[in-house]
This record gives structure tokens, sequence and C-alpha cells, in this order.
């Protein structure tokens, strides 16, 4: 039987977003991190984990640099939860669409209620 991509990236998601809210202790993760998907190579030897962090900025750069070293760690935790043969390798990358559609539907306010967009507001 062979497990599909798509079903271990979904076990991958709900696992880590478990690990790092329960059993990661860095101050710079706590609380702030939430695992948004998860893309998992053919092959199974390689996990692109996306995550959204709520204070937005410098502090993303911080919590990645966190999360990068809190890796192997992580990897190991999901290893006997997920019974893989082999464990894929995991990087943490940054989701940004939530602050994207937060900007989207700021600006689409700003249209519908008749207000001009300043010079800054049509650039993104």
């Amino acid at each position: 039987m062979r497990i599909r991509p798509e079903r271990v990236a979904e076990m991958i998601k709900r696992e880590t977003a478990d690990i790092l809210e329960n059993h990661v202790r860095d101050p710079r993760v706590l609380g702030i991190v939430s695992v948004t998907d998860v893309e998992v190579t053919p092959d199974l030897s390689f996990a692109r984990i996306y995550v959204s962090v709520l204070p937005q900025g410098s502090a993303v750069e911080n919590v990645l640099l966190a999360l990068q070293s809190a890796a192997p760690y992580v990897r190991r935790q999901l290893a006997p939860r997920l019974k893989l043969r082999e464990m894929p390798e995991i990087r943490f990358l940054h989701d940004d669409s939530m602050a994207r559609g937060t900007r989207v539907d700021y600006l689409l306010k700003k249209i519908a209620e008749g207000e001009p967009l300043a010079d800054e507001d049509e650039g993104t």
C-alpha cells in the first residue's frame, strides 16, 4: 500500500501544530505560530511547513530562525507519531497569505466606501 503525499502532509500539519503548541518551549514561538499548510514531495523525502506568525514585520524572521533551530526536535517528535519508514526532512516557511488577505479586504472596503486610494495603497 502506497501512502499518498497529501495524506502525509495533512498528518504532518496536524501533528506539527500540536508539537509547536504543546511541546516546543522556545518563547519566540509560544502562542504566536499557526501551521497553515504543508507540502510534501512525491517521494516523501522533504516537507515544507508553512506557518503564519501573529506579529508581522521583523518578528517573523526571529520566529522563523527559532523554528529552524527547533526543526530537528520537531522531526524527532513527528517520527513516532507518523509511523513512516523514513521521516521527511522539514523546513519552516512563512505564509503571508493572511496578511495579504487582510490588506485586500482593507483596500476593497476603501473602494466600496468611495475613499480615494493613497499612492502607498496602490503599490501593493
